[in-house]
């Protein structure tokens, strides 16, 4: 009893709360964009030109949004992807930020913890999202949205879904299509090219 004691003080006297984390870096680092440029939906939801896959672009640190913790301008579930049960799903991601940064599907409850575990998905992560990646270059997955819910793309670097740095993703049994709505704006939805 007297281990597990002091295992639990020490690992609770260097926690700190999701609210305390410090991520200043973003906003005062000057290689994170100034995007001045308002995010379009059209820019970040499209289908293959067959229709049969939703290509999705998330940008990490698109603008100074949330101190540079958001995906496509929009953090703490302001932006949502709806896609179709059983729809195959492509995502690009690019972090702007010198701050590492991942994307993983996870269920919608888990953007409170510190840690994302698993993917809601198989294959639904970029790769190492603990560790993250920095700087401009691409990464990709895919993934089969197999499970209809409520779902996020969250950070998967330790405590930046917590701190607000996920947006929502549903996927529904009740659409043909996908859409994407930023903030409370129009919803968008895509048409093959």
């Amino acid at each position: 009893m007297s281990i597990a004691l002091v295992l639990w003080a020490s690992a609770s006297a260097g926690a700190q709360s999701p609210a305390a984390t410090n991520h200043d870096a973003h906003a005062a680092h000057p290689a994170v964009p100034a995007n001045e440029t308002p995010p379009k939906a059209e820019d970040f939801l499209s289908l293959s030109s067959d229709g049969k896959k939703v290509r999705i672009v998330i940008i990490s640190a698109f603008n100074g949004a949330n101190y540079g913790m958001n995906f496509n301008g929009f953090a703490k579930g302001q932006a949502k992807f709806v896609v179709p049960l059983g729809a195959d799903i492509e995502v690009s991601f690019t972090n702007r930020s010198p701050v590492p940064h991942s994307v993983v599907v996870v269920e919608r409850p888990q953007v409170k913890r510190l840690q994302m575990g698993d993917p809601a998905f198989e294959g639904g992560s970029s790769p190492n999202p603990v560790r993250g990646t920095t700087g401009a270059k691409g990464e990709s997955f895919q993934f089969k949205a197999s499970e209809a819910g409520d779902f996020a793309f969250a950070c998967g670097f330790p405590s930046h879904a917590a701190n607000g740095h996920w947006i929502a993703l549903e996927v529904s049994d009740k659409v043909k299509l996908p859409s994407l709505q930023l903030g409370g704006g129009s919803v968008f939805t895509p048409t093959a090219r």
